[in-house]
């Protein structure tokens, strides 16, 4: 484990505004974005709604304001719409305040983005997200839960007139659902703050010259409780390393069901909850080794990158899957390692090889940080923003 990190901070949500502050946000400069949620959180709402407002606002030439809204908003007092040059509805649910909303966006004669991070907007594909997802396929509930939001989903996006997401497989997903749809890619990307903590944490390392306590973590960051099966895919190897290697310990962070496999090890994992965006940075900073394994299905290769550059910005080397995203981000060797579902044992050999050589590791950690840096920085992608909202030019 590295040693010598920034100390944990006292978070609070940064986005804890109000109607009036947010009305401002947009209203700053001369064309604005408005960005509607169903409700603040960490997870798909701080990518895809919180963060493209900060950049926009740290990049006041291109003349374009953005801020969030959410359900309250619309049962409230929705004079946002009529404040906004375009609305990106942001895996967003139709309900009867989504309908008025959209009315009156076609009444103004704005466009409407439908942006959503996942495939979860075709009814087609619900068996294969249960299945995905290793929820109870012998539950009714579960189907009538997850056909009807995803139902509510797509009579959303069906609405609107273009669609935004993370990567070019899930813009296909959505062009063979919606023929002729307009399709944008903005991927995720790191938050202001978060990049600064992650960056102190990465200084940190590098200055210390990558010291340890002399035990080789691996962490396992799990952002929902529907990962079983991608752990699985790693887990037999990585008990199999820690029966050869008293010197590597398992973090868990978040959600875990709790492997068979590892039973025996349980003296060697560490488990912390769910944390916020902040100090989970510090923990992903704290180990050496991070993975990502994934199934490889239609549904995984919609995923985002997100579990390598959260990593790499802080100076952690990363093991992923090649899924789409990651294969189009990770550089085998240069800036993590891809790893095959039947490669894993080789895979962590050689991060351990990797680790134990400080001048490897340093140059991996170092060359990852700095694409991470140009291309997922908080304040690199105004210029994406617009040209998926607007579908032109940034101009």
């Amino acid at each position: 484990m590295f040693l010598n990190l920034p100390p944990p901070i006292d978070y609070v949500d940064p986005w804890l505004l109000s109607y009036d502050e947010r009305l401002r946000q947009l209203t700053a400069q001369r064309r604005r974005i408005a960005y509607i949620c169903e409700y603040p959180d960490a997870s798909t709402f701080r990518y895809r709604a919180f963060n493209p407002g900060l950049t926009l606002a740290a990049t006041p030439e291109w003349e374009t304001s953005g801020a969030y809204f959410d359900h309250r908003d619309l049962s409230g007092d929705d004079s946002f719409i009529k404040a906004a040059d375009a609305l990106v509805i942001c895996r967003t649910r139709y309900n009867a305040g989504v309908g008025r909303m959209l009315a009156c966006a076609r009444a103004r004669g704005i466009p409407v983005a439908f942006d959503c991070d996942d495939l979860v907007f075709d009814t087609e594909q619900v068996h294969l997200l249960i299945d995905a997802l290793n929820l109870n396929q012998n539950d009714e509930a579960v189907w009538n839960d997850f056909f009807a939001s995803v139902a509510r989903l797509g009579a959303t996006m069906r609405q609107c007139d273009s669609f935004i997401t993370t990567n070019e497989f899930l813009a296909g997903c959505a062009r063979a659902y919606s023929p002729g749809l307009r399709t944008a890619v903005m991927p995720n990307y790191l938050n202001r703050l978060q990049q600064e903590f992650s960056h102190a944490c990465f200084q940190a390392k590098r200055d210390s010259d990558w010291a340890s306590d002399g035990h080789i973590h691996i962490g396992y960051f799990s952002g929902s409780p529907t990962h079983a099966r991608d752990f699985a895919i790693a887990a037999p190897a990585i008990c199999r390393l820690l029966d050869s290697d008293p010197r590597v310990i398992l973090r868990i962070v978040g959600f875990f069901d709790r492997e068979q496999h590892l039973i025996r090890h349980h003296d060697r994992i560490e488990f912390y909850p769910l944390q916020d965006f902040l100090n989970l940075q510090r923990l992903i900073a704290e180990v050496e080794i991070n993975i990502a394994p994934l199934q490889q299905n239609t549904f995984t290769n919609c995923k985002s990158e997100l579990k390598f550059f959260e990593a790499a910005i802080c100076g952690t080397l990363t093991l992923a899957t090649p899924t789409f995203s990651f294969q189009r981000s990770i550089a085998h060797g240069q800036t993590g390692l891809l790893v095959p579902s039947y490669d894993w044992d080789f895979a962590l050999r050689e991060a351990v090889a990797i680790v134990e050589d400080k001048t490897r590791y340093s140059a991996i950690a170092e060359a990852a940080f700095e694409y991470v840096s140009s291309a997922y920085g908080w304040n690199r992608h105004a210029q994406t923003i617009l040209r998926a909202v607007f579908g032109g030019g940034a101009s």
